[in-house]
């Protein structure tokens, strides 16, 4: 049985700017079904490559794959649908997949917009889709099903969705086939070297309002540090990796493994070989500032921090955890520990103004952070978030949720005036560093780093790449309030995936008021036992009585309790 995976022709001007990404879903796949006896498995990274759907749908008449498989980030999820179309014409008995997190939660939207979409994976793939491509070869699809957890599909004109599957238990059966991708292809720009992106743990125990892996990853899982590190050693040794990225939201929450992790790097002297960076929280770096020494000796020397706002009232509604006091000492910290650090700042939620706009660049140059990121608020439709602003989302063209377009429009600004005050605070911010500070502080490898993302981002500016801006019309004399972001408003919410929501809604309104019913009622039976300081219920204690005695003399035996 063939196998072909797709990674879809999606492109925007925000990480890529840094450089090619190596899609690492495909490469987990392709191990665990390997794994299963599954060898006929064939790669297409249409982004990476710049396939269009010409030269795509040649490339699928010529493979003639049993089966198609695509995954898709909320951005990318109409590229992935027409990946699929182009199968269904083209290869038109192979069985049409999709997964990835959009696709896991908007499942009822994917299959109203996408009827030929034959079935979607809910959740981690790998147990799934080996358990979903047994049952094809075994020639038991579609009958079967309705037996595998953690799939959804169209039955008529009905939606179905089977039982959620359970996480992966046991990420060491998971070996992940690195082989699979063209190494050659993904460059990190700012060394020039190939880049991979590897992963440690999965799920995150924090509930952040605007995020979404938490959800999809559901339990905290970590792996083996020595394992996670022998994939490592094979990603330099036989692919040539020289920096590398950990996928997870935050590799830190278990110090010691993290720290036992970094012990291993530095024993098969890795850090000699390869650098790495990281995504991680404040708390983290405070908690460890002791070792952030350590960590750079392992190699570590990239730090993305989720600072996210300047305002403690931001922080706060986006569940952060963390006050403005503790971002700023993080960074102190870090660069005290020649670790290069990168603060991210989400701007243009409702109350959005040029005056907040300038409160972020001023605390961004205030903490000092070698590199500063402004992300546009992206309203995940599956976010706690997101269902607190609903009401205000207007644009539901999924294309453009990427970070870099202005979804939300602020009440006091219009969206090419946000777009306008973000791009100020990117030009003052690096233009200062640039005259000032990457070609002046440190030496070796810190100036050659930082001149080396100096270099990736006046890339992007030259070829308008940068934030999308030859997408928007930005370089035309039009007033920045008449920006064209290009939105399609057609796009709606499927009706199966807004009465889906709303029965959600329902049963979430139901559940507090349950909760509520209860806390009053225990509160009223707290009042009531306060209320009785006597036996009987009355104000005054009775007269003490004579010991009672059973009729053999004996005292009765008390209750260690008091009974209710």
């Amino acid at each position: 049985m063939r196998i072909v995976f797709v990674h879809p022709n999606y492109h925007s001007g925000g990480a890529e700017i840094a450089g090619s990404w190596p899609p690492a879903w495909v490469a987990y796949l392709t191990g665990h079904l390997r794994s299963a006896g599954f060898d006929d498995i064939h790669f297409i990274d249409a982004m990476t490559n710049h396939i269009d759907h010409g030269a795509l749908r040649v490339r699928l008449a010529e493979l003639q794959p049993d089966v198609v498989g695509v995954t898709a980030i909320t951005p990318s999820i109409y590229e992935a649908e027409e990946v699929l179309r182009d199968a269904a014409e083209v290869v038109p008995n192979a069985l049409r997949v999709l997964g990835g997190i959009h696709a896991t939660f908007m499942y009822r939207q994917v299959l109203s917009e996408a009827p030929w979409v034959d079935v979607i994976v809910r959740g981690e793939g790998e147990e799934i889709m080996t358990a979903l491509m047994r049952t094809v070869a075994a020639g038991r699809w579609p009958q079967d099903r309705k037996t595998i957890k953690g799939l959804a599909f169209r039955e008529g004109e009905e939606i179905v969705a089977t039982p959620a599957a359970p996480t992966v238990k046991d990420l060491e059966a998971i070996n992940p086939d690195w082989s699979i991708l063209e190494w050659e292809k993904y460059i990190y720009v700012p060394l020039g070297v190939r880049v991979a992106i590897p992963n440690m743990a999965r799920g995150c125990p924090f509930t952040c309002s605007f995020c979404s892996q938490w959800k999809f990853w559901r339990d905290y899982r970590v792996r083996d540090p020595i394992a996670v590190v022998d994939e490592i050693e094979d990603l330099v040794n036989n692919h040539g990796v020289g920096f590398f990225i950990l996928a997870d939201e935050e590799p830190t929450i278990n110090k010691k493994k993290f720290v036992q992790f970094c012990e291993e790097l530095i024993a098969r002297g890795l850090p000699e070989k390869v650098q790495w960076g990281i995504n991680t929280r404040v708390t983290d770096i405070y908690r460890d500032r002791d070792l952030l020494h350590f960590y750079r000796k392992a190699g570590l020397v990239h730090i993305s921090l989720g600072t996210e706002a300047a305002a403690q009232m931001k922080l706060d509604q986006f569940n952060k955890e963390t006050t403005v006091a503790q971002n700023k000492e993080a960074i102190r910290l870090l660069r005290e520990a020649d670790i290069f650090t990168e603060a991210q700042f989400i701007v243009g939620l409702d109350n959005e103004t040029a005056e907040t706009l300038e409160e972020t660049y001023q605390m961004a140059w205030d903490w000092q952070p070698d590199l500063a990121n402004w992300a546009m608020y992206t309203p995940w439709p599956f976010t706690p978030l997101f269902q607190e602003l609903r009401d205000q989302v207007e644009v539901f063209d999924y294309s453009k949720y990427n970070f870099v377009t202005p979804i939300m429009k602020p009440k006091a600004m219009s969206r090419g005036g946000l777009l306008e005050g973000v791009l100020n605070n990117y030009r003052r911010f690096y233009m200062q560093k640039a005259l000032f500070h990457y070609p002046w502080r440190g030496t070796g490898y810190r100036r050659r780093y930082l001149l080396g993302c100096l270099k990736a981002f006046l890339k992007a500016g030259v070829q308008r790449q940068f934030y999308d801006l030859g997408k928007h019309g930005y370089f035309s004399l039009k007033p920045r309030d008449e920006l064209d972001f290009g939105f399609d408003m057609s796009r709606t919410i499927a009706d199966a995936q807004m009465a889906d929501w709303e029965a959600s809604a329902d049963k979430a309104a139901r559940a507090k008021e349950r909760r509520e019913a209860v806390r009053a009622q225990m509160k009223d039976r707290a009042g009531e036992r306060a209320a009785i300081k006597a036996c009987g219920g009355g104000t005054e204690q009775l007269p003490e009585a004579k010991p009672f005695r059973m009729p053999n003399g004996a005292m009765p035996q008390r209750a260690t309790e008091p009974a209710e």
